[in-house]
């Protein structure tokens, strides 16, 4: 049974330029991943000028499955999140 969680990654300080170094690999990665990504954007700044983290809804079979899938995510081996947080999620509106 396929099962939402919520990942939500806030960057490191000062690595803004290997974001921009890896947001290629990131966005391929997303689109030929074996998890189905819901929904997925950056973190941005109140003034929406700079990404400062991500977001994103799946779609998997367990958490293990989730955590797998962003381990394996460009972003996370470019070592840009600092931290990265996962919850299941019961989707009620929308």
């Amino acid at each position: 049974m396929l099962m939402l969680f919520v990942i939500f990654c806030v960057d490191r300080a000062g690595t803004e330029e290997k974001r921009k170094q890896a947001v290629k690999s990131h966005i391929d990665y997303l689109a030929t991943n074996p998890i189905k990504v819901v929904m997925s954007g950056p973190l941005v700044t109140d003034d929406g000028a700079r990404a400062i983290g991500s977001l994103f809804l799946v779609d998997a079979a367990s958490r293990a499955e989730v955590e797998a899938f962003q381990r394996a995510d460009p972003f996370f081996n470019a070592e840009i999140w600092e931290t990265v947080e996962v919850r299941a999620f019961n989707k009620r509106v929308g």
